[in-house]
C-alpha cells in the first residue's frame, strides 16, 4: 500500500473578512470569503477550490481512461458548476454539476463512441475527489459527446 501526503500552509490575520494566503506546493494564492457570501472576494475561496478539485480530478481521470482505452480523442473540455445552499444562515455545498464535452476523431467507430459514453460515466465514480465527497455533495453529469 502506498500513501501520498499533500501539505498546505495557511496564513490568516484574523477576522471573518480578512484576506489570507495559502501555499500548497504549486497552489499559491490569496484567499478570502467570496462576495456572494458578503466577503471581500480576494483570491480564491473554499467553494472554488472544492469545485476545482472535483473538476480537475474528473477530467484527469477521464483523460487517463480514454488514453488506456486507446480511443482516438480529438479534444476534451469541461465546465463545472458548484451550488451552495444557504438556509437559516447555514452554508451547505449542495451539488456539483460536471459538463464535459468530448469529441473523437473522424476515424472513431460506433464501438469507440459506446465505450466513450461508459468512460464518461465511470470517470465520475472513479475520481478520488468524487469518492471523498460522495454522500455529502450531490454529483451530476451532463455530458456532451461529439
Amino acid at each position: 500500500m502506498a500513501e501520498h501526503h499533500f501539505h498546505l500552509k495557511a496564513d490568516w490575520p484574523g477576522g471573518r473578512n480578512s484576506e489570507g494566503y495559502i501555499d500548497a506546493g504549486n497552489l499559491k494564492t490569496k484567499i478570502s470569503i467570496p462576495p456572494e457570501m458578503d466577503g471581500p472576494g480576494v483570491g480564491t475561496n473554499p467553494d472554488e477550490m472544492l469545485l476545482g478539485a472535483a473538476a480537475t480530478c474528473y477530467i484527469i481521470t477521464l483523460a487517463a481512461m480514454i488514453e488506456r482505452a486507446k480511443l482516438p480523442l480529438q479534444e476534451m473540455s469541461l465546465e463545472s458548476e458548484g451550488i451552495v445552499d444557504v438556509t437559516n444562515g447555514v452554508f451547505t455545498y449542495k451539488k456539483i454539476i460536471h459538463r464535459p464535452t468530448v469529441s473523437l476523431t473522424r476515424e472513431a467507430s460506433e464501438a469507440n463512441y459506446e465505450l466513450l459514453k461508459k468512460l464518461v460515466e465511470k470517470a465520475e465514480k472513479s475520481c478520488m475527489i468524487s469518492r471523498a465527497i460522495q454522500g455529502n455533495v450531490e454529483l451530476e453529469l451532463q455530458a456532451n459527446i461529439l
